[in-house]
C-alpha cells in the first residue's frame, strides 16, 4: 500500500470526522433551541395557572372580608334605628356579636395587613414569575442566535440546507403582551 493511500484514508476519515462534528453541532442547537422554548412553555403555562389561583385566593379573602363587614353594617343599623321589635334588636345584636367574633378571630389568625400582604405577595408572584420568562425568552432568543448563525455560516449552511434546516423566527411578542398584567383588572372580574 502506497503512501497515498494512507494519506487519502487519513483525509478520508478527517472529512469524515467533521462531517459528523457539523452535523452534531447542528442537531445540539436544534435541541438547544427546542429546549428554550419548551422552558418557555412551561414558565406561561405556570403563569396561567398560578396568576388565576392567586387572583382567585386574594378575591375570596377580600370577598369574606367584604361579606362580614356588609353584614356588620346591615346589623348595626338595624340594631341603631330602633325600629325593631325587641326580639328582631335581641336576634340583630346576637348576629352582630357572633358576627364580630367571627371577626375578631379573623384578625387574630390574619393580622390587620394580610389583605395586603396578599396583594403584595401577588405582586412577588407574579414579578418573579415575569422574570422567570424574561430570562427564558433571552435563553431562547440566545438559542436562536446559535443556530441561525450555524444555519447561515459556512461550512455548516450546506449541511443544514441537506438537512433542510431553516432559520428560527425570534421570540418577540404582540404589543398587548409588552404591557405589564393589571392584578386589579383580574380582581373585579
Amino acid at each position: 500500500m502506497s503512501t497515498g493511500f494512507y494519506v487519502y484514508l487519513g483525509l478520508s476519515g478527517f472529512l469524515f470526522l467533521v462531517v459528523v462534528l457539523i452535523i452534531n453541532s447542528l442537531i445540539y442547537k436544534k435541541n438547544m433551541v427546542n429546549n428554550a422554548f419548551a422552558t418557555i412553555d412551561t414558565l406561561l403555562k405556570k403563569r396561567f395557572d398560578l396568576i388565576p389561583n392567586i387572583v382567585a385566593a386574594v378575591k375570596g379573602y377580600m370577598t369574606h372580608e367584604a361579606e362580614v363587614f356588609t353584614k356588620i353594617t346591615e346589623l348595626r343599623s338595624k340594631a341603631l334605628a330602633g325600629q325593631s321589635s325587641p326580639e328582631e334588636t335581641i336576634a340583630a345584636d346576637s348576629r352582630l356579636t357572633g358576627m364580630l367574633k367571627s371577626l375578631m378571630v379573623s384578625v387574630e389568625n390574619y393580622p390587620e395587613l394580610k389583605a395586603s400582604e396578599n396583594f403584595m405577595h401577588l405582586q412577588r408572584t407574579l414579578n418573579e414569575l415575569e422574570e422567570q420568562i424574561s430570562a427564558a425568552r433571552r435563553a431562547f432568543n440566545s438559542a436562536v442566535n446559535e443556530y441561525n448563525n450555524a444555519v447561515q455560516m459556512v461550512p455548516t449552511n450546506i449541511f443544514a440546507a441537506l438537512m433542510k434546516y431553516e432559520e428560527k423566527k425570534y421570540f418577540t411578542i404582540i404589543e398587548e403582551e409588552r404591557k405589564n398584567v393589571n392584578a386589579g383588572e383580574l380582581l373585579k372580574k
